[in-house]
């Protein structure tokens, strides 16, 4: 099953996120609660976790680019 990573809200004020770098590359074996990709805001800068075990299969955002909170920007396909 592929299961959707979106740019997180993790705050109140936050309305996007920009990518700052991806610690996995497309086809890396990922475990849950392992980083996935730094994410900035307005405030800070912060570590998103892998939310399933399993393989990431691609990633919508490259680094540098910047979404809207609840887009999505990998997708993982579980074991």
């Amino acid at each position: 099953m592929k299961v959707k990573v979106i740019m997180p809200k993790w705050g109140t004020g936050m309305n996007e996120g920009t990518i700052l770098r991806w610690c996995k590359a497309v086809g890396d074996t990922v475990t849950q609660g392992e980083p996935l990709v730094e994410i900035e805001n307005a405030k800070a800068v912060q570590d998103l976790e892998v939310p399933v075990t399993g393989t990431l299969t691609s990633i919508l955002l490259a680094q540098g680019e910047e979404a809207e909170v609840r887009t999505p920007i990998a997708l993982i396909e579980t074991q």
